[in-house]
């Protein structure tokens, strides 16, 4: 009597791939350089986003493999909130005195992106000049698409 080949299941997790916190990091970046006036640097070799010159997002560098990804946003309304998470911590230097939340992701991690797109906002409408707030779309809770600069500045192409 013949039994049929069992099939061996795998009991290890898989080896988890950068590609997801990648992705994440450069989904954030395109949501946080979308705010008007968004503009990027890098200073300290890290990615930041700024509007008028200050920063509203630090984003880090670009995930590497089995490497952490995270980023630090100002969020004067939801600080304490944020910190509440097991993710975040006050950001190092003293900028966690002034609201500033450094959060942080392994590759094996599920980052809620929602929650990190509303910080950026929040972050954004924090330090942003009232004029660049005003030209954030009627609903006021999405930064506007990216258009070219002659769109910004309202020029027709003929």
């Amino acid at each position: 009597m013949t039994t049929p080949k069992s099939r061996k299941i795998p009991t290890r997790r898989p080896t988890p791939r950068p590609a997801g916190l990648r992705k994440l990091a450069r989904e954030l970046r395109n949501y946080a350089m979308g705010f008007p006036g968004a503009t990027e640097d890098f200073p300290w070799g890290e990615r930041v986003a700024k509007v008028n010159g200050k920063v509203f997002v630090f984003l880090g560098c670009d995930p590497v493999a089995n490497a952490e990804m995270g980023l630090s946003v100002k969020l004067p309304v939801s600080c304490e909130e944020a910190l509440g998470l097991p993710f975040t911590k006050p950001t190092g230097y003293g900028l966690g005195k002034a609201g500033w939340v450094s959060a942080t992701f392994g590759p094996n991690d599920a980052p809620p992106v929602p929650i990190l797109k509303s910080w950026i906002h929040e972050s954004y409408r924090s330090i942003a000049p009232k004029k660049l707030l005003g030209e954030l779309d009627g609903s006021g809770l999405e930064p506007r698409s990216r258009r070219s600069r002659g769109e910004r500045r309202g020029s027709k192409q003929a």
